[in-house]
């Protein structure tokens, strides 16, 4: 079931005032209303994902280029723990990142290979991983901004 448009507004919004917050970016333009900041962030060029605070996290969000990225569905993607994105060999490789993450607040270097529904790998580069802060200062997940990646070949 795709979210409410009070509750997908109120997200998005948390995830671009993180990101601000930790880099001292922008990643849409100031300003936009809550229609306007939900179509811009589907809408746009680069990968946005993010999970919430299970102790598996869980999936929460994912824009269309992700979506298309991991061959599913919002119900699909928003019910996976998102340990399943990486092969099981890369595991420990996503625990040293979220780790490094949960300690700096966020990393802005992260490659790695990601799995979609079909078991197609993919390459994905200069990923920027954060983590996330409600209104009141208070830890509400981690978000990754997937700007470059590689398809396979054919």
């Amino acid at each position: 079931m795709t979210p409410d448009a009070a509750w997908l507004a109120r997200h998005v919004k948390r995830l671009l005032a993180s990101y601000q917050h930790w880099t001292g970016q922008d990643l849409l333009p100031a300003g936009l209303d809550d229609t306007q900041v939900i179509t811009a962030m589907e809408m746009a060029d680069f990968a946005l994902v993010s999970h919430g605070t299970q102790v598996d996290p869980i999936f929460n969000y994912a824009n269309k280029v992700a979506l298309r990225l991991f061959e599913m569905s919002w119900q699909e993607f928003t019910a996976l723990p998102s340990r399943h994105s990486a092969e099981p060999m890369a595991q420990a490789e996503r625990e040293r990142l979220l780790e490094r993450v949960s300690k700096h607040g966020y990393i802005d270097d992260y490659s790695g290979i990601r799995i979609s529904r079909s078991g197609r790998r993919f390459r994905i580069t200069h990923a920027t991983v954060w983590n996330l802060l409600d209104e009141n200062g208070e830890y509400y997940g981690q978000a990754a901004l997937i700007p470059e990646y590689q398809l396979p070949p054919g």
